[in-house]
This record gives C-alpha cells, structure tokens and sequence, in this order.
C-alpha cells in the first residue's frame, strides 16, 4: 500500500499539516505518520477548530486519532523537548499512547546544547542561522561515530564509554577554545538514564515495524522536517540544517526503500519565507516584505524570530520538483495575498547579465541572483471560503495556474486559511 513522502519545498514553514489535511479529505486513511529528519529545531501550526498545536518534535499525526506517530531513526531526540511535548499535549486531552521511537535514533545530549550555541556566538558575522539546540553538533557526532542511540540507554557500560569517549573531545574544546567548564560524566548520565523508565515502552524497531505495515496493505506517511533549499547536500549550503530534508532522505531516515514510495507531495507556499541567514533572491525588505509578514503571522513556531518574506519563486519550486521527483504540490496560504493590486512571481534570475532559468550552480551565482520577475492581478475577495476552485476569483485561478505551469508539476491543492478545512482540492 502507499508510502508517500511529504515534503517542503522552499526554505520550510510552507504549512505541510495541509498536506496531510488533504489526504485525509480526498478518503485516504494514513496509519502511520514518520518524521524521518531534523529535531526540535523545526516547528508545525495545526490548527484543529479553535484550538492551535505547535509541534516541534513530534509528527503532526500525533493530533490524528488512530494514526500511530514514528520518530525514525533519521531523527536527533532532545528527550527534555519530547517529554514536554507529549506532557503539554496529554494535558490538553490528546492521546499521545501511540507514539513509536526508533531505537536507532540519536539523542541530543546537554553537551551538544551548549556547543552549537557557543559556535554560533563564535562565528560572529559568519554564522549560519542555528536555533542552537544541538542539532548540529549531534548529526557531526553520528557521522564522526562517537554519537549515543536511544538504544544506549538500555546499556549503561555502552552509555558511559560514548559519552567518556565524547567529553575526551568536547571538553577540549569547551575549556581551551570557548572557556566554558567542563562538562561531568555523571551528570550527562544521570540526565539520560532519567528518561529511559519513561521512554522504554515507545522504543521500537521502527524500520521493521513500518515494512511490515506496508505489506500489511497500511498506509505510511513520510514527513520532513524542515525543506528542500535546507537540506544538507541541496540545499542553499552552509546555510542550511544538518540533515536530508529532500525525498530522498526519507529512506534513509526511516529503513523504507525507495521502491516502495508511491507518490511524493511538495508543500510550497504562494509566496517565499525564509528564517535564518543565507541568500533570499525574492527578499522584500520593504513595506511589501512586512505586510506579508503581518498578513501571513510570519513568525517561527519554534524561534518566534520574524521570517524574511518574499515573492513567489518559480525557479526554486522548478528545483524542489527535480530533486524531490515531486508527483504534486499543495500550495498554501493563497490569502495572504488577498488585497494585492498586482503580483509579481519571479520567473528566473540575472547574474551578471545572464539569464538563469534553473538553479544556479555555484553559491558566489546565486548570492547574486538578482529576479526577473512576470506580474499579475491580484484580487480583493475574501477566498476563505472557497471549497472549489471555480468559487476562487478568475484572478486568483489565473495566479494559480500561471504558479504551476512555472513550477514544474501539477498543484493538487490550495490553502486558504489557517485551518484544517480551508483546502480547495483541483
């Protein structure tokens, strides 16, 4: 049955819950919703009637019930983050029982905090955007093998020589290069074996256990955190996260093989946001940039910062389309541009007087795309209750449609308002 990847496909809070929304409104029943990547350092807003959920760790089908949640083990797990989420939901009355954890995950330890904040501090003007939770210093520790599962808490011997090997490291560079303290063995145990009582009956074989559901005949939804100009390798690097946001990593991130993923769904907004540093082609930082931000509550989930805002971007959405190998995109939030007289979507770029209708392919062309830009009309109806896509304003079918001839697959679906209901399906 379906393994289906969700994605985002600009630089992240594209409003991939609509996605899922929209699977569960055209019948499909999802069993199983994955997180295959990243960690606390990204952020979902579902909003369920008048009740708003902001979801940093946990997959959004946790709010879903008779859906079971997985952290894959593609995932870093800040065990503080997770049991404050799964406290903060019980106590609103959602059923959080379900919950799998892959025992191949890694787990961010308090060291890894503490590093990837005074790194960022370090750089000065060269820093990357982090969210300083340790997400980055954790995937560096998988990749350089000395990093600790969630699987480790389950074997004290094994747990102390990880993190004794570690510290060997990360105290040199802590006491000498940053003059923090050193940081003690037993109280990165102690804080660990803390949670393993609790976490024990959600730690499973994920990958096993999602195979199985397929052959089941189970349908099993992929969720990325974060978005494809984010990922490690094709994204907008170094500006970047630490981990693969495109389909690809999907596989990766759960043990499901890529012969078994039917379709992949690529969430993009109907205009570009960005948090962090790195370049922005579409950036507004004009009276234009901040009354989408003010239209669109641009503000991160997770941080709080302001988003960059800009126009729509056709050239990124053509890529997120190559590399993901996108079946359909869910553009969202079409209301945002509710009252505009015209709208511009940027159609390529000029670098140094050359035109660009593709992704440049070095990082010096691409800090100095400058874009071409097509306009259209805009509309002042309100679109929020649109069910159809014929009940939309012929200008507002004629943006959507331009969008999608410039973006490289068809658009199954529109957003128009924050909640789950508000979805014109094409």
């Amino acid at each position: 049955m379906p393994a289906i990847v969700l994605v985002g496909a600009q630089w992240g809070d594209e409003g991939k819950g609509k996605a899922t929304d929209l699977l569960g409104n055209t019948g499909e029943v999802i069993d199983y919703v994955v997180k295959f990547n990243g960690g606390n350092n990204a952020g979902h807003t579902v909003v369920i009637g008048s009740e708003k959920y902001a979801l940093h760790l946990l997959p959004s089908g946790i709010l879903t019930p008779g859906v079971t949640p997985v952290i894959g083990n593609g995932v870093v797990v800040d065990l503080s983050v997770l049991f404050e989420e799964l406290d903060a939901l019980r106590a609103r009355g959602v059923d959080t029982s379900r919950l799998l954890v892959s025992a191949s995950a890694h787990v961010i330890p308090p060291y890894n905090r503490t590093l990837d904040k005074v790194t960022e501090r370090f750089l000065g003007s060269r820093k990357i955007g982090t969210t300083g939770r340790g997400i980055g210093p954790t995937y560096a520790d998988k990749m350089n093998r000395i990093g600790i599962r969630i699987q480790d808490l389950y074997d004290e011997k094994i747990l102390e020589q990880k993190v004794t090997g570690a510290l060997e490291q990360k105290n040199q560079l802590l006491v000498k290069v940053y003059n923090r303290r050193a940081v003690e063995i037993r109280e990165v145990l102690d804080e660990l074996l803390g949670y393993a009582d609790r976490l024990k009956p959600m730690v499973a074989d994920t990958g096993l256990l999602l195979n199985q559901a397929l052959d089941d005949g189970k349908t099993v939804l992929m969720e990325a955190g974060q978005a494809t100009l984010l990922d490690v390798d094709h994204g907008t690097y170094p500006f970047v996260t630490s981990s693969n946001a495109i389909s690809a990593g999907a596989c990766t991130g759960t043990g499901i093989p890529p012969t078994r993923i039917d379709r992949v769904m690529a969430v993009v907004k109907a205009y570009t946001t960005r948090v962090g540093e790195g370049p922005f082609p579409t950036e507004l930082l004009d009276a234009d940039g901040e009354w989408l931000r003010t239209q669109g509550a641009e503000f991160g989930v997770t941080t709080g910062r302001p988003r960059r805002c800009g126009w729509y971007d056709s050239v990124i959405a053509r890529y997120a389309a190559r590399v993901n190998g996108v079946s359909d995109f869910v553009l969202t939030k079409l209301d945002t541009l509710t009252g505009r007289e015209r709208i511009p979507v940027c159609v390529a770029y000029d670098v140094n007087g050359v035109r660009h209708d593709e992704m440049p392919m070095t990082q010096t062309d691409f800090h100095h795309a400058v874009p071409v830009y097509e306009e259209f009309d805009g509309w002042s109806d309100d679109i929020t209750g649109c069910r159809s896509f014929e009940d939309l304003p012929k200008e507002a079918q004629t943006y959507v449609r331009a969008v999608e001839s410039l973006s490289g697959a068809r658009i199954s679906a529109i957003g128009v308002g924050p909640e789950r209901s508000q979805i014109v399906q094409l």
